[in-house]
C-alpha cells in the first residue's frame, strides 16, 4: 500500500465530491453475489503461521486471498485449501521481469507451477502501484514474459495482469469524464489492449478512506462509509451515486472506456479498506467496521457504470502490521496479529 499515491487520488476525487455536496441521495437495489477476497500482508514481526492464517480464512468464509510476493511457506499452506489465490510479484522484480525471459520462466518454476494442482490461481499480478513512475514502462513486457512462461510451463489458464492506484486518473470529475492522466496513460493503454485481448481484468486499488481524510469538511462521512443514511449523491448526467467507492469505481471504468477497453474490459477492486486507528482522521474502529460490513453487503450489486454486475474485491488487510509506519497504514487489519477480531465482518452478507 502506498499511502502518498493515494493521498494525492483523494485529493483529486475530493474536488468533484465536493461539488456535489448539496444533492440528495438515490440509492438502487440491484441484485448481484460475488465472493469477497482479503489481502495477506505480511510485514509484521508477530503475525502467526501460514496455517493458521489459512484456517482462519477459511472458518470465516473468505473464500480468496491476495499475497504481495511470492512466499514458499504460505503457498504451502494454501494447498488443497480451495481458497482463490491473487499472486504478485515484487516491484523490484518487474526490471528482470521485463527484460529477461528466462527470468520470468523460473519464477513461474518455482512459485506457480509446484502449487498449480492443489492452488486455485486467479490472477498473476505484476506489479502494485508503479504506474505512473519510472517503473511504469516495464510493467507491460512483465506481463508478457509471465504470460509466455506460464504457457510454456502449460498454465495458459492462469492470467497475468497488474495492480494501478487511483492516481493512474488525470480526471475523476464526473464518474463519465473519468481519463487516464497524461503520465500514465502512455503504459496504461497497452496494458488496457493485452487485457481486453485476453479477457482478464484491470486490478485497482480503490480507497475512499485517503479522499475523506484529505478534506473531511467537503466529504460527508456516510458517503465515504457506504451509509444507507448518506444524505448527499454525486449526480452525472442523470445517475446518482450513493457511495464514493462507486463514483471511484466509475472513473476508472469510463478512464479504461477512454483507452479502448470498451465495455468488455472488467475492473477488480484489489485493496480497499478503512483504518481502525493510527490517529488519522476519520480513523477508529467503528468507520472501518461500517465500511467493510457495508462494502460486503454492497459489492454484489455492480456500480452504476455496471449495474447488476458483482464487483470482485479484496479488503485490506486480514492482521495489522507492525512493522509498516507508524500511523494509520499499521491498522488496516480486519484482526490482531493474535488472530482476536478488530472488529467483526460478516462475510456471509456477501452472498445473502
Amino acid at each position: 500500500m502506498v499511502l502518498p499515491l493515494r493521498s494525492m487520488a483523494g485529493k483529486t476525487i475530493v474536488l468533484w465530491v465536493a461539488a456535489a455536496c448539496s444533492l440528495l441521495l438515490f440509492c438502487s437495489s440491484l441484485s448481484g453475489v460475488e465472493a469477497i477476497g482479503v489481502n495477506y500482508g505480511m510485514i509484521g514481526s508477530d503475525l502467526p503461521s501460514p496455517d493458521k492464517v489459512v484456517a482462519l480464512y477459511k472458518s470465516r468464509n473468505i473464500t480468496d486471498v491476495r499475497l504481495f510476493h511470492p512466499d514458499t511457506s504460505v503457498l504451502e499452506a494454501l494447498r488443497g485449501s480451495g481458497l482463490g489465490v491473487v499472486l504478485g510479484t515484487l516491484n523490484e522484480h518487474l526490471a528482470p521481469l521485463a527484460s529477461d525471459a528466462s527470468f520470468a520462466a523460473s519464477w513461474v518454476q518455482s512459485y506457480v507451477q509446484p502449487f498449480a494442482g492443489s492452488v486455485r490461481f486467479r490472477y498473476i499480478n505484476a506489479g502494485n502501484e508503479v504506474i505512473p513512475g519510472e517503473s511504469a514502462a516495464l510493467v507491460l513486457p512483465a506481463m508478457q514474459n509471465l504470460e509466455a512462461a506460464l504457457q510454456a510451463a502449460g498454465l495458459s489458464s492462469v492470467p497475468v495482469t497488474t495492480a494501478v492506484a487511483t492516481s493512474v486518473l488525470g480526471s475523476s470529475y464526473p464518474p463519465s469524464q473519468g481519463a487516464f492522466s497524461e503520465a500514465a496513460l502512455p503504459a496504461v493503454e497497452p496494458i488496457v489492449s493485452f487485457l481486453k485481448s485476453r479477457g482478464t481484468p484491470l486490478l485497482v486499488n480503490v480507497y475512499p478512506y485517503f479522499a475523506y481524510s484529505a478534506d473531511p469538511s467537503s466529504v460527508p462521512l456516510d458517503y465515504a462509509l457506504l451509509s444507507s443514511s448518506a444524505a448527499v449523491a454525486v449526480t452525472d448526467n442523470g445517475v446518482e451515486y450513493a457511495n464514493m467507492f462507486d463514483a471511484i469505481l466509475d472513473a476508472v471504468y469510463a478512464a479504461v472506456e477512454k483507452a479502448g477497453g470498451g465495455e468488455s474490459l472488467e475492473l477488480v477492486v484489489s485493496e480497499t479498506g478503512w483504518p481502525s486507528g493510527g490517529g488519522g482522521y476519520g480513523a477508529s474502529v467503528e468507520n472501518a467496521a461500517a465500511y467493510v460490513n457495508n462494502l460486503v453487503r454492497h459489492v454484489g450489486r455492480g456500480t452504476p457504470r455496471r449495474p447488476g454486475k458483482a464487483v470482485e474485491t479484496y479488503i485490506f488487510a486480514i492482521f495489522n502490521e507492525n512493522q509498516k509506519p507508524e500511523g494509520v497504514e499499521r491498522n488496516f487489519g480486519l484482526f490482531q496479529p493474535d488472530m482476536s477480531e478488530v472488529y467483526h465482518v460478516d462475510f456471509s452478507a456477501a452472498s445473502s
